[in-house]
C-alpha cells in the first residue's frame, strides 16, 4: 500500500503538469501585439491609449526596470469556434515567481474602461461563453515591468534594482505568447477535482480509510484519462471522482470562513506610486470575479488604498462602490493603512482609526467593528484601548504565527491591554494571510486550531497578496469542493463580521492574554532606516504643536484653523507608518521619497506653528520675547500649552577638568564625571546621595556588533549578534565646547561627535550624538550600565507604558532581547530610579547581571539601538549623517520619565511680540494626567477636542479647564469625536471638568464654546 501511495502521488503530479493542465486550452490562435513604452514615469490612461505603437513578437525583450509599456492586442475569434467558450491567454513574460513580485498588467477596452488585471496566476480574459464566432478582440494593456528583486533565485542578495535611479535600463522580461484559446471547462474542473483530492489525500492520516478511498478514486480517474485525448476523456475521469467528492464532512468538522483578500503592502519592494496601480489592478480583478461567482465575498482593508482608487481610477471606484453597496466587496479594518503598531505614537495610532473609519463611513456608510492587521510586526499593549475607543471590539492578525521561539497558545482569545480593555482576537490557524485554498492549507488550519473542543471556527483570508492579485477562480473552485467534504474542514465564503459574530457566540468566555503581543522575529525593524524613524517622530511632534497652537490662536484671534492642511498632512504621516515603511523594510526608492516627504511636511508644519504663534504673540516689533511650551508639563516657569517671558537663568554649568583626565559637569543636583575616554564614569544624584553608574563601568558607551542575520536582513537581528562586539573607547578629540564636553571618535569608515551637557536646573545629562555612518552589516548601540537592581523595566507605549522583565526565566522573556520604547525607558528600585529618554530611537535592550566581590550588587544595563547597516532591500541603508538626542536622568520617577520624554521631543520656541503672555487654552491640575491633543473638532462646528490619559499607571483625579469653552456642556466622546452612548456627562466644578481615571485610561473630551 505504501508503494501504491507514492506511485499514485507521483503519477498524479506528472499527469496534471504535462497533460491535463495544458488541455484546459486545447485550441489556440495568436493575437496581434504592438507596444509603446513610456519614456519615464507612468502616464495617464488617455495618453497611454493614444500613444503610437510598434509591432512586437513573442520572445522579444521588453520593459526597463520600473518602466511602463502599453500593449495593443487585437484579433478575431475563428468562426469554427462558434458555440464554445473562448478566452484570451495573455503572457507578459511571467516567471514562476509569486504574483505581485514581477511584471503585471491591467487590461482596458479601447475607450479606457478597465477589464481585469493580469498576473502569472490570472492571465486570462474571457471573450465569450459561448461565442458566436467572428468577434473582434481589441484590448490595451498597461503593463508594469517591476523588477524581481530576487531574480537570481537567491533571496536577500543586495541589488541596485530597488531604486529607479540605480536600476539601469536593461529589459526585465521576454514577451510570452498572447493567444485566443478555447476554454475546456470539463478539463478545468478535472484539474480542480484532482488538485483538491490530491492535496487533501496527502494530509490525511496514513492509517485512515478516507486517505485510501481517495487514493483509489484518483488512481481510477488517472486510468480513465486517455493521455492522447484528455479533452475527450476528462468527463469519464470526473465520473470516477464524483463518489469521493460527494461524501459529506463529519458534523464535528472544523469550520473555515473564507474571505477573499489581497493583502497589498502600501509600499515594500515597490514604491508608493506602484501600489496605486497594484490596488487598481486587484480591485478590477475582484469586482469582475464577484460578477462571475455569486457566493464569493472579498474584503479589502486600508482606507488609503480605497482613496487611491477614487483619485486615480474613478471608473474602477464606481465598480467598487457598487460591490460594497451589494455587500460583496467589504471594507475591513477601519485604519488609514495597516500600520506598524509598535512605533506610532499615541495620537498617530488613534488617528489611524479616526481617518480610516471616517473614510469608510463617509464613502460607504459602513462602520467596521474589527481591526485588520494580518502582517504587522507585533502589537503594542496600548492598542486594545485605542481599538475600543474607535468603536471597534475585534482584532485579526496572523503574524504572531511567525514567531521563532514560542508557539502562541491561542487562536481565538481576549486580548487585554495596559488599561484593562479587552478585544476579541483571532489568529487564523491557516497561518497565512495569502491562503490559496489548497487542501494542505485547509487541513493544516483544522489540525493547527488550538481551541478544539470549545470552538469550531476560524477565518482564512484567501488570495494572492503582498504585491496584490487577490483571489482566483481556481481558489473559489477549490473552496466549493471543500464546502462539505469528508476529511476536510468545511469552507464557506462570508464577510469577516459574520465570522466574528459566530465565533463570539460559540466562545463567549475565551482565554485572556494580557500585555503586548510580541513578535519573536523582525526585531530589527525598530532600528532600520533611522532617517525614516526620525522623520516620523518629528512629524508627530510637529503635528502636536501645530494643532495646539492653531486651536489656541483660532480661539483667541482671527487665525483660521487649517483644517484641510492638517488633514492632508496627517494622512501623509499615517501612510508612512505602513508596516514596511516606518519599520525600514522597503526598497531604497521608498525611503528616499520618505525623507523628502518628511522634509516637506516639516516645512509646512513649521509654517503653521509660526503663523499661529505670531497671531498669539502679536507684532514682532514689540521686542518682548515669549517662550512657547508645547509640552504637557510646566517647565522653566512656562505653563504647559502656554507662553511666558523667558525666566531668568542661573549661571551655566561649565565643564571643569577632572583629576586623572576628562571633565566634570556639576549643577548641584547632578554631578557627571567624564573620563579621558569621553565616557561617563559617574552620575551622582546629590539629593539622593546615590550613584547611577555601576561600579567599574561606564555609560555613554558606544558598542559595535556584527549584524548578519540568517535571513530578512532589514527585518531581523538574531540573538547571536551579542556574541561578538567591540567597545568604541578610542578618542579622536575630547574638549570643551561652550557649556558642553565634545567627544569625537573615529571607527571603521565612520565618525561620531557627541556633546554632553548638564542644564542649570535639572537632574539630567543631555547627550547629542551625530554619526556619519558608513559601515555595512554592523549594529551600533549606546550603553548605560546602571547600579539598579530591577527585575522589570518600563518602556513607553501608546497612552502609557508597558513593563517587561529584565530576567530570562523562560523562553518568553529570553525572546524579547530587542524591544520597542517610545520616549523613555525607566528602571527603578523602590524609591529611586533612572530614565533614559530619546527623541528619535525605538529599539533597545535591557539586561541585568549580578556583581560579586567588593562591588557586589546588580547592574541593569539599558542600551539604545542607534543604527544598522543591512544591505537588503536597500544596499545603502542608513549611509550618511544621523543625529540623535538622549538624556540620562538619575533619580527619576516614572513621572519624571514621562515629563523628560516630552521635553526631549517638544522643544521650547522663542517668539518676539507684544503680548505679555499666552495663557494655556487647556489646563490640567494633575501631572499624572497628560494631554496628548488639543485641537479643533473635525466637523468644524467650533467645538474644542481635548484628549488626555493617565500616564503613571495609577488612579488619578484631575480637573480640566478650557478657556472660553463650556465645561458644563462637555461630553465624553470616542476617537471620532462622537458622544459615547450610555455615558453620563462628566461632572464639573469651578468651571472645569472633573475626571477620575483608572490606570492608563485615555479619554476624549469635546467642549462647546462658552
Amino acid at each position: 500500500m505504501h508503494d501504491d501511495r507514492n506511485l499514485v502521488e507521483a503519477r498524479l503530479e506528472r499527469v496534471l503538469r504535462e497533460r491535463v493542465r495544458p488541455a484546459v486550452h486545447p485550441v489556440t490562435t495568436p493575437l496581434t501585439v504592438e507596444i509603446w513604452s513610456t519614456p519615464g514615469e507612468p502616464v495617464p490612461v488617455a495618453e497611454g491609449l493614444a500613444a503610437p505603437t510598434r509591432p512586437i513578437a513573442p520572445g522579444t525583450p521588453w520593459g526597463t526596470p520600473w518602466g511602463t509599456s502599453w500593449f495593443k492586442v487585437t484579433g478575431t475569434v475563428p468562426s469554427a469556434w462558434a458555440g464554445r467558450t473562448v478566452e484570451a491567454v495573455l503572457d507578459l513574460g511571467f516567471t514562476p515567481r509569486t504574483p505581485g513580485f514581477q511584471c503585471e498588467g491591467l487590461v482596458h477596452l479601447p475607450d479606457g474602461t478597465p477589464v481585469k488585471g493580469l498576473h502569472p496566476r490570472n492571465a486570462y480574459v474571457r471573450v465569450g461563453a459561448p461565442v458566436a464566432g467572428g468577434e473582434h478582440v481589441d484590448w490595451r494593456i498597461e503593463a508594469a515591468s517591476n523588477p524581481d528583486l530576487d531574480a537570481d533565485g537567491v533571496p536577500f542578495r543586495p541589488t541596485p534594482m530597488g531604486d529607479k535611479a540605480t536600476a539601469g535600463d536593461a529589459p526585465q522580461y521576454v514577451l510570452g505568447e498572447m493567444r485566443l484559446a478555447v476554454f475546456d471547462e470539463t478539463v478545468w474542473n478535472l484539474v480542480m477535482d484532482l488538485e483538491v483530492l490530491g492535496e487533501l489525500m496527502a494530509e490525511l492520516p496514513l492509517e485512515g480509510a478516507r486517505r485510501w478511498e481517495i487514493l483509489r478514486a484518483v488512481s481510477r480517474a488517472l486510468d480513465a484519462v486517455d493521455l492522447q485525448d484528455v479533452n475527450g476523456t476528462a468527463g469519464a475521469a470526473r465520473d470516477e471522482l464524483a463518489g469521493v467528492l460527494a461524501v459529506p464532512a463529519s458534523p464535528s468538522a472544523h469550520r473555515v470562513s473564507a474571505v477573499g483578500h489581497a493583502h497589498i503592502d502600501s509600499a515594500w519592494l515597490w514604491p508608493l506610486r506602484e501600489t496605486v496601480r497594484k490596488v487598481a489592478r486587484t480591485a478590477s480583478n475582484m469586482t469582475a470575479l464577484l460578477q462571475d461567482e455569486p457566493d464569493f465575498v472579498f474584503a479589502m482593508s486600508q482606507a488609503q488604498q480605497f482613496a487611491w482608487i477614487k483619485e486615480h481610477r474613478p471608473e474602477v471606484y464606481t465598480r467598487v462602490k457598487k460591490a460594497v453597496a451589494d455587500g460583496r466587496f467589504v471594507p475591513v479594518g477601519g485604519m488609514w493603512v495597516e500600520s506598524d503598531t509598535n512605533m506610532p505614537g499615541s495620537e498617530a495610532m488613534a488617528r489611524q482609526f479616526v481617518h480610516g473609519k471616517r473614510f469608510f463611513l463617509e464613502e460607504f456608510g459602513i462602520e467596521n467593528d474589527e481591526a485588520w492587521l494580518p502582517d504587522t510586526f507585533g502589537f503594542a499593549a496600548g492598542l486594545p484601548q485605542i481599538i475600543k475607543a474607535a468603536g471597534a471590539t475585534r482584532l485579526l492578525t496572523q503574524k504572531i504565527s511567525w514567531s521563532r521561539t514560542n508557539s502562541f497558545p491561542h487562536h481565538t482569545f481576549a486580548w487585554e491591554g495596559i488599561d484593562g480593555t479587552r478585544v476579541f482576537t483571532h489568529f487564523p490557524p491557516v497561518d497565512s494571510y495569502n491562503c490559496e485554498m489548497t487542501g494542505r492549507q485547509i487541513a493544516h488550519a483544522a489540525r493547527n486550531f488550538k481551541e478544539k473542543g470549545v470552538a469550531t471556527r476560524s477565518l482564512a483570508p484567501t488570495g494572492y497578496g503582498d504585491g496584490g492579485g487577490g483571489t482566483t477562480r481556481e481558489m473559489i473552485a477549490k473552496a466549493a469542493r471543500m464546502r462539505n467534504l469528508e476529511g476536510a474542514a468545511t469552507v464557506e465564503w462570508e464577510a469577516p463580521s459574520a465570522f466574528f459574530t459566530k465565533a463570539e457566540a460559540e466562545y463567549p468566555d475565551p482565554p485572556v492574554w494580557v500585555g503586548e503581543l510580541y513578535l519573536e522575529l523582525h526585531r530589527a525593524t525598530l532600528t532600520s532606516q533611522a532617517g525614516t524613524k526620525r522623520g516620523n517622530r518629528r512629524s508627530e511632534s510637529l503635528l502636536t504643536e501645530a494643532e495646539l497652537w492653531a486651536a489656541t490662536a483660532a480661539a483667541r484671534t482671527q487665525f483660521p484653523y487649517p483644517y484641510e492642511e492638517l488633514d492632508r498632512i496627517w494622512k501623509t504621516v499615517l501612510l508612512h507608518q505602513f508596516h514596511d515603511i516606518l519599520p525600514g523594510s522597503s526598497i531604497a526608492w521608498v525611503h528616499r521619497e520618505a525623507r523628502d516627504t518628511y522634509a516637506r511636511i516639516a516645512e509646512e508644519l513649521e509654517s503653521v506653528i509660526a503663523a499661529a504663534q505670531r497671531a498669539l504673540a502679536g507684532d514682532a516689533s514689540g521686542g518682548s520675547e515669549l517662550v512657547f511650551n508645547s509640552a504637557p508639563h510646566t517647565r522653566g516657569g512656562v505653563p504647559a500649552g502656554g507662553a511666558a517671558p523667558r525666566a531668568a537663568q542661573g549661571e551655566a554649568v561649565l565643564p571643569v577638568p577632572r583629576e586623572g583626565g576628562g571633565y566634570v559637569l556639576d549643577n548641584g543636583l547632578l554631578r557627571i564625571e567624564i573620563d579621558g575616554r569621553g565616557l561617563v564614569v559617574s552620575a551622582y544624584d546629590h539629593l539622593a546621595h546615590r550613584e547611577a553608574i555601576a561600579p567599574g563601568q561606564a555609560a555613554n558607551l558606544l558598542q559595535l556588533h556584527p549584524d548578519f542575520p540568517n535571513q530578512w536582513d532589514a527585518w531581523d537581528v538574531d540573538a547571536f549578534y551579542r556574541n561578538v562586539g567591540s567597545d568604541l573607547t578610542d578618542v579622536a578629540a575630547l574638549e570643551i565646547d561652550g557649556t558642553s564636553v565634545r567627544v569625537e571618535r573615529v571607527f571603521g569608515d565612520s565618525r561620531v561627535v557627541q556633546l554632553l551637557t548638564v542644564p542649570v536646573d535639572a537632574k539630567r545629562l543631555d547627550i547629542d550624538t551625530e554619526v556619519d555612518w558608513h559601515e555595512t552589516e554592523r549594529f551600533l548601540k549606546l550603553s548605560f550600565p546602571l547600579d539598579v537592581k530591577a527585575d522589570r523595566y518600563a518602556a513607553e507605549t501608546q497612552f502609557g507604558h508597558v513593563h517587561r522583565p529584565t530576567h530570562q526565566n523562560t523562553s518568553w522573556e529570553w525572546a524579547k532581547f530587542e524591544a520597542c520604547n517610545h520616549r523613555f525607558v525607566h528602571v527603578d528600585e523602590p524609591g529611586w530610579g533612572v530614565a533614559v529618554v530619546n527623541d528619535a530611537t525605538y529599539g533597545h535592550d535591557v539586561t541585568r547581571e549580578v556583581r560579586t566581590g567588593a562591588d557586589a550588587g546588580t547592574t541593569t544595563t539599558v542600551r539604545a539601538s542607534l543604527l544598522r547597516a543591512p544591505r537588503y532591500p536597500d544596499p545603502e541603508t542608513d549611509q550618511g549623517v544621523h543625529r540623535f538626542r538622549h538624556a540620562l536622568v538619575p533619580g527619576a520617577t516614572i513621572g519624571d520619565a514621562v515629563r523628560e520624554g516630552h521635553r526631549a521631543n517638544l522643544p521650547q520656541r522663542r517668539v518676539t511680540g507684544t503680548a505679555a503672555e499666552v495663557p494655556p487654552l487647556v489646563t490640567v491640575d494633575n501631572d499624572a494626567v497628560v494631554v496628548s491633543a488639543v485641537k479643533a473638532a473635525d466637523d468644524r462646528g467650533g467645538d474644542l477636542v481635548v484628549r488626555l490619559y493617565e500616564a503613571h499607571g495609577g488612579r488619578a483625579r484631575a480637573t480640566v479647564r478650557a478657556d472660553g469653552f463650556a465645561a458644563d456642556r462637555a461630553v465624553l466622546t470616542d476617537l471620532l469625536e462622537r458622544p459615547l452612548r450610555d455615558t453620563e456627562r462628566p461632572t464639573h466644578a469651578d468651571g472645569g471638568v472633573v475626571l477620575a481615571l483608572r490606570p492608563f485610561q485615555m479619554v476624549t473630551l469635546r467642549l462647546p464654546r462658552a
